[in-house]
């Protein structure tokens, strides 16, 4: 019997990664959604601004889905996709849950994913930032 052991982002680093990214955002002025999932894809920790925009929740947690489900960061999609054929780019942009813009990040433990990170509500400028300085907070702390 072949078994993999996978290894996944803890709860505690999950509600302290959520909260170090609200930090961020409301450093910054903006209200967002933040969404942290495990190695799987599955929701270990939600959290929101009261009045960030309903469409960010859906959006945080499909970019948190779609970093685990490739292994990189959603920004990176944008210039994958620009080198691959229109049936490619428009195969990937219709499937569900998949985010190709700015704002998930990988969450590894040395060099392993881990689980990630999507913020959603600012600019993708925004989003992308905030949910840099969470991750930064979380190795620096």
């Amino acid at each position: 019997m072949d078994i993999e052991m996978i290894a996944s982002l803890g709860l505690g680093t999950a509600d302290e990664l959520a909260d170090l990214a609200l930090a961020a955002a409301a450093e910054a002025g903006v209200k967002v959604c933040v969404a942290v999932v495990d190695r799987a894809g599955y929701p270990l920790v939600f959290k929101r601004h009261p009045g960030a925009y309903f469409h960010a929740i859906d959006i945080a947690l499909d970019k948190a889905y779609t970093v685990v489900s490739f292994g990189s960061a959603t920004a990176k999609w944008d210039a994958r996709l620009a080198k691959g054929s229109e049936m490619l780019r428009h195969g990937l942009m219709q499937r569900e849950r998949f985010v190709g813009f700015g704002g998930g990040l990988p969450v590894k433990h040395e060099g392993v994913l881990v689980g990630a990170i999507g913020v959603s509500g600012g600019s993708e400028a925004q989003d992308v930032q905030i949910a840099e300085a969470a991750l930064a907070g979380l190795l620096a702390g």
